[in-house]
């Protein structure tokens, strides 16, 4: 019976609030890490793929109101400026609650294509408040943009197999 039930028809369990949480905070202590070099252009948003993620899988727990909750935690610990996180997290999240439907009838490749745009649209966000701010865009700043659509995948391979039931060893 469990072998005719395809990949799309896997039931989930429930997401507790603590798992969100925990989830959330996790990714805000991956954005913190310190990159150098090459490497910070590299950076990719950790916060923003677990938001998008549960923008699109939670829309009515997660929406906006987190997503500028958490940007301004990123603001305060990434001593930037106030609001910045706040406004590209909620435009990242209005994206997510918008197309969640549609975005859930892709598969991983697929929704990774999907993805791009609205990571580029949040680092874009970014870019026009430091153009404001310094009068220039620094354009290495968008490859973390193409890093974090291509960790997409694995970060939803990883929260999904954390939401999956669990088996009984004992169970026939």
């Amino acid at each position: 019976m469990s072998a005719s039930i395809t990949k799309d028809q896997e039931f989930l369990l429930p997401a507790s609030n603590t798992f969100l949480v925990l989830s959330l905070v996790g990714a805000l202590l991956l954005n913190w890490l310190p990159w150098h070099g090459i490497w910070l252009a590299l950076r990719p948003d950790f916060v923003a793929l677990v938001l998008l993620y549960w923008c699109m899988h939670k829309p009515y727990r997660v929406g906006i109101g987190v997503s500028w909750v958490i940007g301004i935690l990123a603001d305060v610990a990434d001593a930037s400026l106030f609001g910045q996180h706040a406004l590209a997290y909620s435009v990242l999240a209005f994206g997510g609650i918008v197309l969640h439907r549609r975005m859930q009838m892709f598969d991983l490749r697929q929704q990774t294509l999907q993805i791009f745009p609205l990571l580029l649209l949040t680092y874009a966000v970014y870019a026009a408040v430091h153009w404001q701010m310094r009068g220039y865009v620094s354009w290495e700043y968008f490859l973390g943009c193409l890093v974090s659509a291509l960790l997409w995948a694995p970060l939803t391979i990883l929260l999904q197999s954390l939401r999956r039931p669990r088996t009984d060893s004992d169970s026939l």
